[in-house]
């Protein structure tokens, strides 16, 4: 006697089915198999093949699952410190994520709710491009020098040495370099046809917050011996042999490169997740690591972190040829990236790698605080509850437009007005502004209490602050006039016009 062969929509919801399109696909082609007496068990096989995979719902677990390093001391951090809990708790929602931090810096960043904040970080099964954002691979690299030179002539070979603003460099000012090779003749759908942006953005550090810093590191017995017993013996060498070093530390990410590929790595995380976790927002996305999309976008985030090292060294080593300087060492970390342990990825939006590595030595850490402060040198900690991240610099109370307003200052205020502001809070350093126009936003004033987040990194046990890198001089690169916010005022002057005639 044949089986009797009824399916419906309730049958497919038997057998583990979503309610969608795909359903109805099913449905026809199982009338179809019916019609010529196929058995139940072979159609349920066939189906099987066109079955969508398994939604992921967002978690819906209490609030509270992520931990904070952080302590709000005046009105301003509290307010600040509410924002960032109300983006985090909304990002813990995502399917994929098992725990999160937030650090001393931490200060919501994107006006989407649920936006990892800067200073924030979270461990995944997946990886979330959001998560790492445009400046892929911001990071801090220190060399260290002799110390027997003249601090303005540091200084001026540095700002001859690498370019901040908009853009990338002009043609007839590019470098060559090794670390361009493997963009030739690359499948890797995220690095294809990234050669130019790459080569052109070579010894270019941006804008914004990065910076180059010219600092003076002072060794004692404590940095010494944390050196050694870390891994750095030839770092502890020199410190040991000179006593005292002066340090350039630069700081920035990927430039156009990362861009493109961030934006690639996006289109992708939204295509992979809306499919089978359509409820999640679209800054919260992920590329599942077990796919080949996964698999391509893991290797070209490496790149990203090759190419960028590299900037670095590049810059460093034009200024030490332009000084006829010798490089004794360097060493540094990236604060904006995702990172692999076990099976995990670690996301750090803005946040230090503060973990033991394989052999139980500790990572160091460079955490700048601003451009008047001593820049900290660390030593992870591994706090699991905290992620094992430290924070990457003092972060920010307020975003800089309400900074600026709050301070009095506006596109009208004399370049004479800024210098006299700033050189208050710089004083008998060597400051300099790139593009020739000071940035306020990016002076201490801007950010939060040095001292009050170096008190954080100790109450919560975060790191160990083994050494200070005592400001000399910075080269930020300034204000300039930003082709988008012109091309906007004249869109708004344009449509004035047109409602008034």
């Amino acid at each position: 006697m044949k089986e009797k062969q009824m399916i419906n929509g309730k049958t497919l919801l038997g057998w583990g089915w979503e309610p969608g399109p795909k359903m109805g696909e099913a449905l026809k082609l199982a009338k179809q198999m019916e019609r010529k007496a196929v058995t139940l068990a072979v159609i349920k096989e066939e189906l099987e093949k066109l079955k969508p995979a398994p939604i992921v719902r967002l978690s819906r677990k209490e609030k509270g699952l992520f931990a904070e390093a952080i302590q709000a001391e005046t009105d301003e951090e509290i307010v600040n410190l509410e924002g960032v809990r109300r983006h985090m708790h909304e990002l813990m929602k995502t399917p994929t994520l098992s725990a999160g931090a937030v650090m001393p810096d931490a200060c919501p960043s994107g006006h989407a709710h649920g936006t990892i904040p800067v200073g924030g970080a979270v461990i995944s099964n997946a990886i979330h491009p959001a998560f790492h954002s445009a400046d892929v691979c911001c990071s801090v690299w220190v060399t260290l020098f002799d110390h027997d030179h003249d601090t303005t002539d540091f200084m001026n070979a540095l700002q001859a040495s690498t370019r901040f603003g908009p853009g990338g460099r002009k043609r007839s000012g590019w470098l060559n370099d090794p670390v361009l090779d493997p963009l030739n003749n690359t499948t890797n759908y995220f690095l294809q046809g990234m050669y130019e942006v790459a080569r052109g953005h070579l010894a270019d550090q941006g804008d914004g917050n990065h910076f180059a810093y010219v600092g003076e590191l002072e060794a004692d017995e404590t940095l010494i011996e944390k050196m050694k017993d870390n891994g750095y013996e030839k770092t502890a060498g020199v410190l040991k042999r000179k006593g005292k070093v002066k340090a350039l530390v630069t700081h920035h990410g990927s430039r156009g490169l990362g861009v493109r590929v961030y934006k690639r790595g996006m289109h992708t995380a939204k295509m992979m997740t809306h499919r089978i976790s359509p409820e999640t927002p679209e800054h919260q996305a992920w590329i599942p690591f077990d796919t080949d999309e996964g698999q391509a976008y893991w290797v070209a985030l490496q790149y990203v972190a090759d190419w960028t090292r590299r900037n670095h060294q590049l810059i460093h080593e034009r200024t030490a040829a332009k000084l006829r300087a010798q490089m004794l060492d360097s060493f540094g970390n990236e604060h904006n990236f995702v990172w692999r342990r076990g099976e995990d990825f670690y996301h750090g939006k803005g946040a230090t790698p503060a973990w033991r590595k394989s052999d139980g030595t500790k990572t160091i850490g460079v955490i700048p605080l601003n451009m008047a402060q001593p820049i900290l040198l660390t030593f992870g900690n591994d706090q699991e509850k905290y992620c094992s991240f430290s924070p990457h610099g003092a972060g920010r109370n307020k975003s800089r437009t309400q900074m600026m307003r709050e301070a009095g200052v506006s596109h009208e205020t004399s370049q004479d007005k800024l210098a006299e502001l700033c050189a208050n809070q710089t004083e008998g350093l060597d400051i300099r502004f790139y593009c020739g126009k000071i940035d306020l936003s990016e002076t201490p004033m801007a950010y939060k209490d040095a001292e009050a987040v170096q008190r954080q990194i100790d109450h919560y046990d975060l790191a160990d602050v083994a050494g200070l890198i005592r400001p000399l001089g910075c080269i930020m690169a300034g204000d300039y006039d930003k082709p988008w916010l012109i091309a906007k005022q004249k869109k708004r002057e344009a449509a004035r016009l047109a409602a008034t005639s």
